[in-house]
């Protein structure tokens, strides 16, 4: 049996075959950048024709690759918080909301929840503009009242590729407005939303599996019978990925954004522990939850700074940076796209201190990363206060297999704790795969997780950089 993983990142989009056992398969591997509209005044948008033709690029690639030989499933990460409102004739009224995206504001004189911190516990998320709460009344109002249905970019393309596009449980908890443990719409959320039933998913059941739509059976023939998964957000997906996936080992991840995220098990209907104020609480899937924190900064801030700093490249940087921490004045915001939930700085709060004459490009973006080391740190303590003892931690994503150094440095901030390394880029497609295969548990045994002075395993499947 062979795999198809589909990953919808922002970013990029990208196809890939893995095998049996969830592992890569060498040159199976499609990728397409795409280019999210981005403002000063917060804009973070995607537009959603184009993107879902890139997805279809991808697979006619691997066909004419022939690697879509023996595809029995079709696994799928899938970025969170995305929100697209469709018009009466189900086409879109406008751009792909994503998670960059800092402008949606609450309607004037909204009361917000009845008790914030139940609303908190219930949903795993805030009354705030990441989350659909916010984002259905200012798009309905952004549209002139046209919008009658909302979905989320995966279900955007799932209903253009299949007969039928579901919600997942996962991609529901990422809107803000599903009730965790009865794995159902929260009322008040709902409310807040201004969202009836009608304008929102069919939320799918466990297990759930879906068909290539005919016309697109005959474009691709070899995927006419694979089951497709529904799909799993990126930030589970990725826990799974890196071998994440109880108490004793925290995931950071650093991709086109970063985050720090502990998995649990967590049967729909069964109590779940107390979130702390803090953090974020989602579903993986009907049986197992992930609590976190994430930050609009990550492979992103490195990519800024290669663009506009004139770095180095190569072993020079790497060494350079190794310079650079030596002594190393320069302090950072690293917010430059804005907070992520529960924080309100808008877009374009970025800050750079301990300047002088002579800080170099370098000095800078060792600053810049060192802080967001250290703000991943911070909220490791807090998901570790429910504990008995501080976690393992695995570093993963593609911004980190991409600098040694950065590894280094997350290790020294993070310090006394084990830290260690997923060499496999891929982990947000290998942890989609073992979800869609019902193998959470398996992924603590995963490959590729070693010390971080260990030489990177041979990048076999497309590149490693921050996307």
């Amino acid at each position: 049996m062979a795999i198809l993983a589909l990953d919808l990142g922002t970013s990029s989009v990208r196809g890939l075959v893995l095998d049996a056992d969830a592992g890569p398969v060498a040159g199976a591997l499609a990728r397409r950048r795409v280019h999210p509209a981005i403002g000063d005044d917060g804009t973070g948008t995607l537009e959603a024709a184009g993107y879902l033709a890139c997805l279809m690029e991808c697979l006619d690639e691997l066909a004419a690759g022939g690697h879509l030989r023996d595809i029995e499933l079709v696994a799928t990460s899938a970025q969170w918080h995305s929100v697209l409102p469709l018009g009466g004739d189900g086409e879109p009224l406008g751009p792909v909301l994503t998670w960059l995206d800092t402008r949606p504001e609450p309607p004037v004189g909204a009361p917000g929840p009845a008790d914030p911190d139940a609303f908190h516990q219930r949903t795993g998320a805030w009354w705030h503009r990441c989350f659909w709460t916010v984002r259905l009344p200012w798009l309905r109002e952004r549209t002139g009242g046209r919008a009658v249905r909302f979905v989320g970019l995966a279900e955007y393309v799932f209903g253009a590729l299949l007969d039928e596009a579901p919600m997942s449980v996962s991609m529901a908890s990422g809107t803000g407005l599903l009730d965790l443990c009865e794995v159902s719409w929260d009322a008040e959320a709902c409310e807040l939303a201004g969202a009836l039933p009608a304008d929102l998913p069919v939320l799918a059941p466990p297990r759930w599996r879906g068909r290539l739509r005919r016309e697109h059976a005959r474009r691709w023939p070899q995927l006419a019978d694979a089951g497709w998964a529904a799909p799993v957000g990126d930030g589970a997906a990725s826990n799974v990925g890196s071998g994440c996936v109880d108490a004793s080992r925290a995931a950071v991840t650093v991709g086109t954004s970063a985050a720090v995220r502990l998995l649990r098990a967590a049967p729909a209907g069964a109590a779940l522990p107390p979130l702390p104020d803090r953090l974020w609480r989602y579903r993986v899937d009907h049986e197992h939850v992930v609590t976190g924190a994430a930050y609009s900064s990550g492979g992103n801030l490195f990519a800024w700074a290669n663009r506009e700093l004139r770095l180095p490249e190569g072993a020079e940087l790497e060494a350079a940076l190794a310079r650079a921490a030596e002594g190393l004045r320069v302090r950072a915001n690293v917010r430059f796209g804005g907070d992520r939930p529960p924080g309100l700085a808008p877009a374009g709060c970025g800050e750079l201190h301990g300047l002088s004459f002579g800080t170099t490009a370098v000095d800078m973006l060792a600053g810049l990363m060192t802080s967001l080391c250290r703000q991943v740190a911070d909220d490791l303590a807090v998901l570790e206060s429910g504990l008995d003892q501080p976690t393992e931690v695995v570093l993963g994503g593609g911004a980190i297999a991409a600098s040694a150094w950065w590894r280094t440095a997350f290790a020294s901030v993070l310090a006394p704790r084990v830290v260690r390394h997923q060499r496999n880029p891929e982990v947000g497609a290998t942890g989609a795969a073992l979800v869609a295969l019902g193998r959470v548990g398996d992924a603590a045994q995963l490959g590729g997780i070693g010390r971080l002075d260990e030489a990177d395993a041979p990048k076999t499947v497309g590149d490693a950089g921050p996307r």
